[in-house]
């Protein structure tokens, strides 16, 4: 339980202002970790961390022209694009992934948002997923009424719609869809009762604010999302956001820690980006709260940390994935 001497409280809330979330944010960062940290344990498994794989389902040829992703129509990039994926390889990629370990199954596919028809694949491809044992998640894209219906009937348990970063810099890396139709879909998962799967993107040149804004809309939604992704930016040859300098570390660890403490209850993600980042990183983020990662090599068409370094990092640290076992080499 929390100390009574320490200055900070349990509570869940959903109005936090800008003020207070740059406040927070900007804390001492052994004093932010630690409450981070502290806030973790009162909801989650030390030492746990929950696997998941992700697996692109139709790649490339997106209508979207935002600036960090490869597989946008509008970029020259070194990517083969390729249909919707056949349910039989689905199968036997999920197969792969709960016999390594995962926990949940992520599918991904580059679309503006799915028609009916291809939606109704995927709930196939969902259904397959669940006979597994393992949870599902789908990232489609924009959501049209009746959709997120369609998909929670099919036993899908996670939708992912990431906002990407604060309302007032998205335009700065997006152009073909505005903020609101991001919250839009959000708001027809969550009335669909699926679970919400929904965090951002820190090192395409937005500021700590920035990153505090975004953060402040996920926490003020009535709902948190059970799922909070925090993905530090791949940069691809190709894309506009290639040459953008690095992000200090730090400032990784203190999206990740504020995350944790503005939504305590909430799983947060290190997600895309860890190919890059040193194991103290990385530890650093599961001490703020961190604890959850994707598996494998490959995170939808970008180069992912890998499965012996990972077995390696879990070692050196003593973390234990959610099913208890190790991490088998691919």
């Amino acid at each position: 339980m929390i100390n009574k001497k320490t200055s900070f409280k349990n509570t869940i809330r959903h109005n936090w202002d800008i003020e207070e979330s740059i406040a927070l944010i900007s804390k001492p960062i052994l004093e932010l970790v630690y409450e981070a940290q502290t806030l973790h344990r009162l909801y989650f498994k030390k030492n746990k961390i929950q696997m998941s794989k992700l697996l692109s389902i139709k790649t490339g040829s997106c209508p979207e022209d935002c600036a960090y992703c490869p597989q946008s129509a509008h970029y020259n990039v070194e990517l083969k694009q390729e249909p919707l994926m056949s349910l039989e390889k689905v199968k036997k990629a999920a197969q792969k992934a709960y016999s390594e370990g995962a926990t949940r199954f992520c599918l991904g596919a580059a679309w503006r948002g799915p028609t009916d028809k291809d939606l109704d694949k995927v709930c196939e491809m969902v259904a397959e997923v669940k006979a597994l044992g393992m949870e599902s998640c789908v990232t489609l894209g924009l959501l049209k009424d009746g959709q997120a219906e369609k998909l929670a009937k099919a036993g899908l348990d996670y939708y992912n719609h990431n906002i990407d970063s604060s309302e007032e810099y998205y335009g700065s890396i997006i152009s073909t869809r505005n903020f609101q139709d991001r919250l839009d879909t959000l708001r027809r998962v969550r009335q669909s009762g699926l679970k919400v799967c929904c965090g951002g993107i820190v090192g395409m040149r937005e500021s700590r604010e920035d990153r505090a804004d975004m953060l402040r809309t996920l926490a003020n939604l009535d709902k948190h999302p059970e799922s909070v992704p925090i993905n530090l930016l791949i940069k691809i040859p190709g894309t506009p956001l290639e040459k953008v300098d690095d992000l200090n570390p730090i400032e990784l660890v203190r999206v990740i820690a504020a995350a944790k403490i503005m939504m305590p209850k909430s799983t947060v993600r290190l997600s895309a980006g860890r190919a890059s980042m040193s194991t103290s990183t990385q530890t650093l983020c599961f001490m703020a709260g961190a604890s959850s990662i994707f598996m494998g090599d490959v995170l939808l068409t970008a180069e992912n940390s890998g499965d012996d370094e990972d077995k390696k990092m879990f070692q050196q640290l003593g973390l234990v994935s959610e099913k208890n076992i190790e991490i088998k080499k691919l």
